[in-house]
């Protein structure tokens, strides 16, 4: 029975669909971010249907959702899919969802069918994967798996002032669960590429093998505010022009480094006035590498820059490294069963590292983990203009049925994926 089982594609598109409209915006793409009411709105609707198909829904302290299928064994720690449902302010419709909601139809496949499992399944909605509302990225994952405390989370801002803990009351969805006491047998998630590389070869499938590390600062630079007017050139301490020089630096960094991408996606300048010299500029720093070494070396070069722009303008610079996410091998077992399911199902795939951040990353320390990608229309992605195949999200949630499901049956055989 289970090589006869299939997910309902359009069931699956008809969701994301459905689920886009949970803060839709004019030009197509979504702006869900964390722990908002449209956050709440597409919670809300999760949960209900996954109580719809007789799954028991329970949250934890920092908000994570767990929808429970039994299992044969109940005693057998759940094999999980987990991604999660919020975006970024321009997001697509498909980065995260497309794995929760992949989850959501395995759930509906199982429950039409009558499969019963070995162990039970649940499907996971991760809180902050982003990390676009409240710094840093995969914050709820990061509580569950011990990398951060529950207080830190708790007490994490976003830029007006607003606090990560007050927010998840706010919308009703600090649970009574305590966080990172449940024991996982294993984790897959099903996630958009992120990048070219899979439609650039023709691959429908990506068997994920890892992830590469990486590191965000977050710098404030502080001169002296003064008129535009009135202050000549060789007396003003002008934050943005030294933060521009900065930026340049942080970037030429990742220009020099092999395999590295050095990115600045947010600035701030103070007051922002036309007519007034700035007196300070917030930004920050992603650096990302696959061997966490360079990630170091690439750090050092860039803080000698700052530091050095900052003296030659008379400028005062902080430069706080908030985040550190190492470079991360994924499960063998949890990858050969991606790659034995794409194979079965006939899937042009290929095996690769993950750019971007997930999850999985954190979880990967606390259980057997793998991911799945499949193609996004010219990589793109944190874009309103996020697109993939009808045909891809099909395959992308076949892979992940069969692989749940071959890994569930190994339980069966003592010794193996245990």
């Amino acid at each position: 029975m289970q090589q006869n089982i299939q997910i309902d594609p359009q069931r699956l598109w008809d969701a994301i669909m459905e689920t886009a409209e949970f803060g839709k915006t004019v030009k197509g793409g979504v702006k869900r971010l964390t722990l908002t009411d449209l956050d709440k709105q597409v919670r809300d609707w999760f949960r209900q249907q996954c109580e719809a198909v007789g799954c028991i829904v329970t949250v934890d302290e920092i908000g994570n959702m767990f929808a429970r299928r039994p299992g044969r064994d109940d005693s057998l720690p759940p094999i999980c899919i987990g991604s999660h449902l919020d975006t970024q302010p321009t997001g697509g419709k498909f980065d995260g969802i497309l794995g929760v909601l992949s989850g959501l139809e395995l759930l509906r496949t199982l429950h039409d069918t009558g499969y019963e499992t070995n162990a039970p399944i649940e499907v996971i909605n991760w809180t902050n994967e982003e990390g676009s509302r409240f710094a840093p990225a995969m914050l709820a994952s990061g509580v569950f798996a011990g990398v951060f405390t529950k207080d830190y989370a708790y007490s994490r801002e976003d830029r007006d002032g607003l606090r990560f803990g007050d927010e998840l009351d706010r919308i009703g969805y600090r649970g009574p669960v305590p966080v990172g006491q449940r024991q996982l047998g294993a984790h897959f998630e099903l996630h958009i590429e992120q990048g070219p590389i899979l439609e650039n070869e023709d691959k429908v499938i990506g068997v994920v093998t890892g992830v590469q590390g990486m590191r965000w600062y977050e710098v404030t630079v502080t001169g002296r505010e003064s008129h535009a007017g009135s202050t000549p050139m060789r007396l003003r301490r002008d934050a943005l022009r030294g933060a521009a020089r900065m930026i340049e630096a942080v970037i030429a960094v990742g220009d020099a480094t092999a395999d590295a991408v050095a990115t600045v996606g947010l600035v701030e300048v103070r007051p922002n006035s036309r007519n007034v010299i700035p007196g300070e500029v917030f930004f920050t720093i992603d650096y990302r590498h696959p061997d966490d070494a360079k990630i170091g070396v690439m750090e050092t070069a860039a803080r000698a820059a700052i530091e050095r722009i900052a003296a030659e303008l008379k400028l005062e610079v902080k430069l706080d490294a908030i985040w550190d996410s190492p470079a991360v091998k994924f499960d063998p077992a949890c990858i050969d069963a991606v790659e034995a399911a794409a194979q079965a199902n006939g899937f042009s795939h290929r095996r690769i590292v993950s750019g971007p951040g997930h999850d999985s990353a954190y979880i990967a320390r606390v259980a057997p983990t793998a991911m799945i990608f499949v193609p996004c229309r010219e990589g793109i992605s944190h874009n309103e203009e996020e697109s993939i195949e009808f045909d891809h999200a099909a395959a992308g949630a076949n892979v992940l049925l069969r692989a749940v499901l071959d890994y569930d049956r190994s339980l069966e055989q003592p010794g193996k994926a245990a």
